[in-house]
């Protein structure tokens, strides 16, 4: 799959490309990112890519021009016509990170991971946004990271990159990581359990804190017990939204409701 950014600032995307476990998705071309400095699609001198707002107010708006331009040179770039007919099907989707988007799941990074999926083309607004004519013509999905405004996509265009990454096959260590992450319908929607490492008890700032004893058992059954209704809790106190959805859904077992009736009176 290919990922093509349009951007502002390709050096702060460049880097994340280089570093971590995800860099092999990248390396491998199992994920390919193209970087499109947008600026190298402006006109005059000064390349500029905004301008006020028409209306009054502050901030600056990003030009539709530019964008255009770059956005036709993408597709170009993969073999597609500079622009699609009306009412046509689309081929490879354009993505606008904007505060007005979905909020990215994990269900939508799981679509995007796909093998048979093209990539996207993803474009990263910046200042107070975008002209809107350019997101009516060529967007075809919002993306928002949540009810909070960045200074630019970049940061939701990594985001998105690094969780499509390591949903790729041989990326992770364990094949089995990404299957025990929280939302994953492996663990029914809900969030993960608590982790613990060496040393058996760590002397920690108020006193020894002991790693729980059913960890050390050895009794693979007695642990898995104890993972899923340690998730059953942290979904329950964090999140009960996650957890209406799986009780919603009949992803919760008899024994989880019990468990949550006697421990939480759920």
């Amino acid at each position: 799959m290919r990922f093509d950014v349009i951007t502002l600032f390709p050096e702060l995307i460049e880097p994340f490309l280089r570093t971590g476990v995800t860099r092999r998705a990248f390396d491998s071309g199992a994920v390919q990112v193209r970087l499109w400095p947008l600026r190298a699609y402006a006109d005059g001198n000064y390349r500029r890519v905004d301008d006020r707002p028409f209306g009054g107010g502050p901030g600056m708006v990003m030009l539709p021009e530019p964008l255009y331009r770059c956005w036709q040179a993408v597709r170009a770039d993969r073999g597609l016509p500079p622009r699609r007919a009306p009412g046509a099907a689309v081929d490879v989707p354009t993505v606008l990170f904007a505060p007005a988007g979905a909020v990215l799941s994990h269900a939508t990074v799981a679509r995007w991971a796909r093998p048979s999926q093209p990539g996207a083309i993803l474009v990263c607004g910046r200042y107070e946004g975008v002209d809107q004519r350019f997101v009516d013509a060529c967007v075809d999905e919002l993306i928002s990271l949540g009810d909070f405004v960045l200074s630019g996509g970049e940061i939701a265009a990594v985001a998105l990159l690094d969780a499509v990454a390591r949903l790729q096959p041989g990326v992770l260590g364990d094949a089995d990581s990404a299957s025990q992450d929280s939302f994953h319908p492996a663990l029914d929607g809900l969030l993960d359990c608590p982790h613990y490492t060496r040393p058996e008890v760590w002397p920690g700032p108020a006193g020894p804190m002991a790693v729980p004893s059913v960890l050390l058992s050895g009794h693979h059954a007695h642990i898995e017990a104890w993972r899923r209704q340690q998730r059953l809790l942290a979904t329950a106190r964090a999140r009960p939204d996650l957890l209406a959805q799986a009780r919603q859904a009949g992803r919760l077992s008899e024994t989880d409701e019990r468990w949550l009736a006697q421990t939480l009176g759920l």
